[in-house]
Parts: C-alpha cells; structure tokens; sequence
C-alpha cells in the first residue's frame, strides 16, 4: 500500500511541478521582453525541475523536464524550425536539467544531518543541470542557426555566447531561489 502511494505522489508531484515549470517560463517569457531574437529567456522555469530532481532524484527531474518540454511544444509556446531542432531544444534540453538529481542523495543526506554542504551539492546540481542544457542549445545553435551569426564571426563562437547570456544569470536565479526554498522547506519533504 505504501509503493501504491508513493507512486501516486510522485506522479502527482510530476504533473504539479511541470505545470508550475510552463507557468514560470511563460511568465518569465513576457517579461523578458524579447531581447533575445531566436528565442531564449532568463527563465525561473528551471526551479521546479531542479527541487523535483533533488526530491526524487534523476526520474523525477528528467520526466519534469520532459513534460516541460513537451508541455511548451504542445500548447505552442515553442519556436521550433525543424523537428530535430525542436527535438534538441525542447526535448532534450530540458530532459537534461533532471540530472541534477545525481546530487539528490547528497542533498537529502547533508539536510538529515544538519550539515550546510547540502548549499554546495545544490549548487552542483543546479549547475549541472544548467551546463548540460546550455550546451544542449548551443549545439542547435551552431547546427540550426548559423545564419544569424554576425559576418565574420566563427558560427560556434556566436552560439556560445548568445545561449550564454540567458543561461548564466537563469542558473544563478534558479540556484538562489532552489536554495531558498529547500532552506525555508520541512527537512522532510526533501
């Protein structure tokens, strides 16, 4: 009865955390303001993620992700060129932020025992998360939209740095908000 009840939960909580997850891209989407042409936004979209991945581990930060993903692509959110495109940048880029729950054990070890390390394992987790998505879209960007490089800049090079700049401040937004909410969480729900 009490696996019945987890798994319960924890499809639950998968549907819950995604849908919070689209709401916050959304939002963060209209308030971005459009800066960046080929699409691409500071997001908070990651958080939810992030704490289902240091809840539940890999499964439940992947399948938040996935359904994230799948949720922007459905409900037509998505800028999607070609289905391979669509497929990296949606799909598998935001798969790959679950991974952070690799750290989950760490995590939920180090708040057990009143150690402030869990900060650290966090911060790995959300920057683990965060890089294996950054270069998710760099790689559509230098395959898919090399055109938009400006002349004589290296295709790679523009990619690394226009992706680079909503990357880098949403995986520090999402590392302080993760932190805060996991500090300001009952130890056992984590």
């Amino acid at each position: 009865m009490e696996k019945k009840r987890s798994n319960t939960l924890f499809l639950v909580e998968v549907a819950v955390f995604s849908a919070l997850a689209f709401l916050l891209d959304f939002v963060s989407g209209l308030l971005s303001f459009k800066i960046w042409p080929q699409g691409g936004s500071v997001s908070i979209a990651m958080i939810p993620i992030f704490l289902m991945a240091f809840r539940w581990g890999v499964k439940g930060g992947i399948l938040s992700g996935f359904l994230l993903g799948l949720l922007q692509f459905i409900l037509g959110f998505s800028q999607i060129y070609t289905l391979l495109q669509g497929i990296i940048d949606y799909g598998i880029a935001f798969s790959v932020v679950g991974l952070a729950g690799i750290f989950a054990s760490k995590v939920k070890k180090s708040l057990n025992h009143n150690h402030k390390s869990w900060i650290t394992y966090v911060v790995l987790g959300t920057l683990l998360g965060s890089a294996l998505r950054y270069l998710a879209h760099v790689y559509s960007g230098i395959v898919f939209f090399g055109e938009y490089a400006p002349a004589g800049q290296p295709v790679a090079v523009y990619s690394f740095v226009y992706n680079g700049t909503y990357m880098l401040p949403s995986f520090i937004v999402s590392a302080i908000i993760v932190i805060l909410v996991i500090s300001a969480a009952p130890k056992k729900m984590i």
